[in-house]
């Protein structure tokens, strides 16, 4: 199945700078924001990365909020709230859409995930005649299993295709071959009809061909391949000369 250009459902994020107060104020005083103004994404897969700091959770943060998601995570009709943390950068911002709208949509956050399990089994408490939330989520409690097989229940379950999927570090509780199996999610999830934009750490999950990679850092934000990136040459490294690394390491320790 081909996915052309015009078929991205979100096809750019503008940063409103003439609405901006100041630029020496969070979040606007980050290095990624300080340049922004269009920032053109993949109709298939869109990774943000770069070193802890640097702005890639609130970037993503302030998308999903403005395309209408709720803070904390979940698809469109969750509006729980545990702790009011998001920054206002959603409100300075313009998501330039494509013709076409997604059916399906989901903003994972595993920094919040344990929230929006929780949440789903008090809605599922409350008496209703719709099925179970649960249900879409493969009929099995989040809370009731791993870590990690909560985060990939999502994944293989709750994402039903020709959706937009905004995912901020969902590799936190995968293991690498999981993460591989993401990989193989997300590529059968494109070929549906999805788009994801995704934060990451993780080498593995950078690994999709088909993609724009933006690298925020303290000078700005610069396109960049998987192999230029340091997580992978910083893992790259460590597998091949892992006693020479830790020398070196433990030898500025010392």
């Amino acid at each position: 199945m081909v996915f052309r250009e015009q078929h991205a459902y979100l096809r750019s994020i503008e940063l409103l700078r003439d609405r901006i107060p100041s630029f020496t104020a969070y979040p606007f005083n980050l290095p990624s924001l300080r340049e922004l103004t269009s920032l053109p994404l993949h109709p298939k897969v869109t990774y943000i990365i770069g070193e802890n700091g640097m702005g890639k959770s609130t970037l993503l943060e302030a998308a999903a909020i403005a395309w209408g998601f709720n803070p904390e995570g979940g698809s469109l009709h969750f509006t729980f709230s545990t702790r009011s943390s998001h920054s206002e950068l959603h409100r300075y911002i313009r998501l330039v859409r494509g013709v076409r709208k997604p059916k399906d949509g989901f903003f994972f956050r595993a920094e919040t995930y344990y929230n929006l399990a929780t949440n789903i089994d008090e809605m599922d408490r409350e008496q209703s005649s719709a099925p179970p939330i649960i249900r879409s989520y493969g009929d099995k409690s989040l809370h009731e299993q791993s870590h990690g097989e909560s985060f990939f229940a999502a994944f293989l379950h709750r994402f039903g295709g020709n959706g937009l999927y905004i995912l901020d570090e969902p590799e936190a509780a995968l293991s690498p071959f999981k993460q591989l199996s993401m990989l193989a999610r997300i590529h059968a999830l494109v070929n549906r009809n999805s788009q994801f934009i995704i934060s990451t750490h993780s080498p593995i999950l950078m690994g999709y061909p088909d993609a724009l990679m933006y690298n925020l850092t303290d000078k700005g934000i610069e396109q960049i391949t998987l192999e230029e990136t340091d997580h992978y040459i910083i893992m790259k490294q460590f597998l091949l000369n892992r006693e020479r690394m830790l020398k070196e390491l433990f030898a500025d320790v010392e």
